[in-house]
This record gives structure tokens, sequence and C-alpha cells, in this order.
């Protein structure tokens, strides 16, 4: 593995690794390029590697921050057990190995689910991704059930009435409990072991990440949007998810003692 990046994306682009940083990582379009179907996304041995000796330079202020519930998060990443931010932050597993998880009766959703399912029947391409406490509708696979898409997840909304909230992605849209999100977990992670005193830094790809880029930015850390689309508030822009890798390697091989 290389231990410098791309002559193309120097680090002059990117803040200046220093010792003493806590990383906090989206997964899909971050650490993993984004698959049509999102259970085909599976982080490589590399991968799994970086993510492990990113934990020991740091002591292990390393988390995952994701939309991925935190048991899909532990089944691809196995054998690593890491911290973790599920659902956009409703679940948080702590470096004690301690779960924080939304109060939110499951059931309220069996309508919406059966309402979803029953929308991508009728779009061939869309895709319903049932999270347990939230359901997303993904229409990469047909692009032209866009509108359609918003306007199903909006009906479910009224009829969820108040509680829930829309998320919207990268061609996907989320219902889920309105609540904590990527940046109070990750505000809640910055105030234990062995996260604080340390400098955050949050890498992310989409308009999800928002809420996780304004809380670094409000701690004076670094955020880092992948991929130079869309407007965003992260103060710095790395290409894809190679050059994310590249970077994350370089970190361990500067300050591995």
């Amino acid at each position: 593995m290389s231990s410098t990046l791309p002559r193309a994306h120097s680090r002059d682009h990117l803040p200046e690794q220093a010792p003493g940083w806590a990383f906090f990582l989206d997964v899909d379009g971050t650490l993993l390029e984004i698959k049509e179907q999102p259970e085909l996304a599976r982080p490589t041995p590399r991968i799994k590697s970086i993510v492990q000796h990113l934990q020991l330079v740091t002591q292990g202020a390393v988390a995952l921050i994701s939309g991925r519930s935190i048991e899909t998060l532990d089944e691809i990443f196995l054998p690593l057990v890491l911290p973790a931010a599920g659902l956009h932050g409703l679940q948080r597993r702590d470096a004690r190995g301690h779960l924080h998880t939304e109060a939110i009766a499951g059931k309220s959703l069996d309508h919406t689910r059966q309402m979803l399912q029953e929308f991508c029947r009728r779009y061939p391409g869309t895709l319903l991704e049932d999270k347990g406490m939230a359901v997303a509708v993904h229409y990469r696979n047909a692009p032209a059930a866009e509108g359609p898409a918003r306007s199903v997840v909006h009906q479910a909304l009224e009829e969820l009435g108040r509680g829930f909230e829309m998320k919207s992605g990268k061609m996907v849209f989320e219902i889920r409990p309105a609540g904590d999100n990527k940046g109070s977990a990750i505000a809640d992670f910055m105030r234990e072991a062995p996260f604080q005193g340390r400098l955050p830094v949050f890498i992310g790809d989409d308009v999800t990440d928002e809420d996780g880029f304004d809380m670094v930015n409000h701690m004076g850390g670094y955020s880092i949007r992948v991929g130079d689309n869309g407007k965003s508030n992260a103060r710095y822009r790395i290409p894809n998810v190679e050059m994310v890798l590249h970077w994350l390697e370089e970190y361990h091989y500067t300050h591995w003692q």
C-alpha cells in the first residue's frame, strides 16, 4: 500500500495531518463505493485493514457514522466491532460497547412499509430498504421514479403524523423518526473516551452528512466531503472513495509509532 497520495490530489487540498485526531467515517460513498443495491456494498480486506490500523494509531478514536443500522455495519465489517452511529444517529454504540437507541415504537411503520412495498411493485427498479426503525425507497435504478417516490414518501409522512421526518440522499428517500442525527452522535462521542480531547474529523459524501459537518465545524474540527458535486458546509473536499482510502492510509503510516 502506498503511503502517499497521488500527485494530482496532494495533501495541499486537505487539512495537514497531525496526531491527536478522532475519525468519524461515513460508510457508503466514503469507505465503500455506492452500489445499485445497498446489500452488494461490502468492504474489501484492504478497507477493513485501513480502519483497523486507524484504530490502532488513534488509540481507538474511530467511529462509523452511517445510515445503515449498527447490526448491518457489524455484519459487513466482521470481525471488526467498532464504535458506531447507525440510522443517521438514531442508534449509537459507544467505545465501551454500550448501545444507546431512541425509544421508538417500531409497529408505527407497519402500514408505511406496506404502502412503500406496493409503490416499489408498481415502479420496477425501485427498491425498499427496511432498516427496522426506518424505511428507505431507492430509485437509483429507476431515476424517472424520483417524483412519484417523493410523493408517496410525503403521503406516508402525512399519515404518520408528528414524530417522523424524511431524509433525502443520493437517489433515496428515507422515512425515520425525528430526533438524533449524525451531528448529535458525533457530539456524544466527543464527550467520551477515547474521543474526548481530540480534534474531530468527519468524512461524508451526501446531504445526510451535513449535520455532521456542521457539528464538526462548530467544534473547530475538519469536515471533508467526498466528491465535487452539490453544495456543502464541509470545509474540505476529496474527489472519491479511493482518495479517501489513500488519505487514511497516509495518516496511519505517518503517525504510527
